[in-house]
């Protein structure tokens, strides 16, 4: 039986989609709200640690109200960096919900930046104060770039404060970031000064299962909103446990880190953010309020991301048909 061909996108096809963050924001919003509403299907990632600190996962997702159906294989290796290697890379494959077949394969580095940058805009859209204008930014790589590119389509910015370990990388990002935003991005040397006094606050280092924390109680200032995407390697648990709202995208794969050793200091969230974008749960209440969304990174977000991009890229012309 002839079952036809897949799409094949490479990451210069990826790219060359054009998909822009404020579509995807709006995308993972609408996801948001389906899951919310129990109208999605996604296990908690299950994954193996070839090396200390190194993951591949595996994770599927289904968002019937979009058509999505697929998986993602994705992998994060801290030490990449010395090899002058991506820290994340993978995969992603799409499949017809009506007939389980392949319909696309496509590399999923891209995805993996925008969506995460456009679920902490999902989640600071609903928890931060809406005239957030400051924001620091803790690790200048990937995420530290995309993050800035989601919040600056929900907020009107006018500071970044940056830090990172290696500060050639924060000068870099500062100059960078600073001309295609047109914000004023600052180099600081400690990571308090990333953090106190802010209105919004991203941390996106590795994510280590023994971590050192370096953020602490009283550092996020009153009415903040902060989103860890590194799990809580740089939280620690008094400094979590100061949040008046303590949310995350996924109640049920928090549990499952907690049993392999991650989140053990940390309290237990209010609500997941589609509880809170479907009305079933309150967002920020008060601009005194701290909020924090811990977002562990959902497939939900990347098939939303990528059925936009197969869309799109069936429609222009761009990629490889590949017999099945």
């Amino acid at each position: 039986m002839n079952t036809g061909s897949l799409l094949y996108l490479s990451r210069d096809d990826v790219e060359a989609v054009g998909l822009s963050m404020a579509a995807i924001i709006e995308a993972l919003e609408a996801m948001f709200l389906a899951k919310g509403k129990g109208e999605v299907e996604m296990p908690p990632k299950p994954g193996i640690h070839p090396r200390k600190d190194a993951f591949i996962h595996a994770m599927p997702a289904y968002i019937s109200s979009m058509g999505a159906a697929g998986i993602k294989w994705v992998s994060g290796y801290p030490s990449n960096v010395e090899r002058g290697l991506p820290y994340i890379s993978g995969l992603l494959m799409l499949n017809d919900p009506d007939t389980g077949i392949p319909t696309a394969v496509m590399d999923a580095t891209w995805i993996t930046a925008m969506r995460t940058g456009a679920a902490t805009a999902v989640a600071a859209k609903y928890l931060a104060r809406s005239d957030s204008t400051t924001l620091g930014i803790l690790a200048c790589g990937v995420q530290g770039r995309s993050n800035l590119e989601a919040l600056s389509c929900v907020f009107d910015l006018e500071l970044v404060k940056a830090y990172d370990i290696a500060p050639a990388v924060a000068e870099r990002y500062a100059v960078e970031m600073g001309e295609r935003f047109g914000v004023a991005v600052e180099v600081v040397d400690r990571p308090r000064d990333a953090v106190a006094g802010l209105d919004l606050v991203v941390t996106s280092g590795p994510i280590l299962k023994d971590p050192s924390p370096t953020i602490g109680a009283g550092w996020l200032s009153p009415g903040a909103f902060a989103c860890p995407l590194d799990f809580d390697s740089y939280w620690k648990g008094e400094a979590l446990r100061e949040a008046d709202r303590l949310a995350t995208d996924d109640l049920a794969q928090l549990e499952y880190y907690r049993t392999v050793g991650f989140f053990l200091d940390t309290p237990e969230p209010y609500a997941d953010l589609g509880e809170i974008v479907a009305g079933a749960k309150p967002g920020r209440k008060s601009a005194e309020e701290r909020t924090i969304s811990i977002n562990l990174g959902l497939a939900l977000d990347d098939m939303a991301t990528a059925i936009l991009l197969y869309q799109k890229a069936k429609q222009a012309g761009i990629g490889s048909e590949l017999p099945l």
